[in-house]
């Protein structure tokens, strides 16, 4: 019985993930998703309690997409795996993916995800007081460069800063003046990311370095 209920959640889970991304997080409702498939909306109350609840359930749908690394990756190659994954999930989702600002990490997908981390930053020899805030500090920035990715921040548009700047008197905007043949110049974002990431990693090989771990850092294959 369990493991029938388990597969009808899951179901339902999946059912949600798809009016999401096809109609945006706001169509997503008990009466929706039950049209989609077949149930009365009471039905889905014998899986979800409510809507919050189902709201999590697609946050781990999605989620699960996230492959797990390879054995034997090194810590820093472990962490680059894992944004590249989130990265492609936003991609696969860029209407749903926003969800994982608005909701807490209570799915098992997103348990595990934040595990791998955990542990990523555990080898390179991090001090585990201060593992918990590296987690978010990297989840923070890879969530917040995927969603300015797919919502449209990282657009043409706001590359045109050009336009921008003229609205306001160039001697009100003395950084952009000494920017601009920086901030004209095309983005690669790719390349962006990834520098992001390796300074990251950097700050995280200096916070083991100085003193930031007991156990210094875990040799990489």
């Amino acid at each position: 019985m369990r493991k029938l209920k388990d597969s009808r959640r899951a179901e339902i889970a999946d059912a949600a993930l798809l009016v999401a991304a096809e109609q945006g997080i706001k169509a997503v409702s008990m009466r929706t998703v039950a049209a989609r498939i077949g149930l009365t909306p009471m039905a889905l109350y014998g899986y979800f309690r409510n809507k919050d609840e189902l709201l999590d359930a697609v946050i781990g749908r999605m989620l699960a997409d996230v492959s797990r690394p390879a054995a034997g990756l090194g810590w820093r190659e472990t962490l680059l795996y894992l944004a590249a994954e989130v990265r492609s999930v936003a991609r696969r989702y860029p209407s749903v993916f926003p969800l994982l600002f608005t909701r807490p990490a209570v799915s098992p997908s997103a348990i595990m995800i934040i595990d791998l981390v955990f542990d990523a930053v555990l080898r390179a020899g991090v001090e585990p007081a201060q593992v918990p805030r590296m987690e978010r500090m990297l989840s923070t920035f890879i969530l917040g460069f995927a969603t300015s990715e797919v919502g449209g921040r990282f657009s043409e548009g706001s590359l045109d800063t050009r336009s921008r700047r003229a609205q306001i008197a160039p001697h009100l905007l003395p950084g952009h003046q000494l920017l601009a043949e920086h901030l004209d110049a095309p983005v690669d974002w790719d390349a962006e990311c990834q520098a992001d990431l390796d300074d990251f990693l950097d700050v995280v090989a200096a916070l083991a370095a100085r003193g930031g771990g007991r156990r210094g850092p875990v040799a990489e294959p």
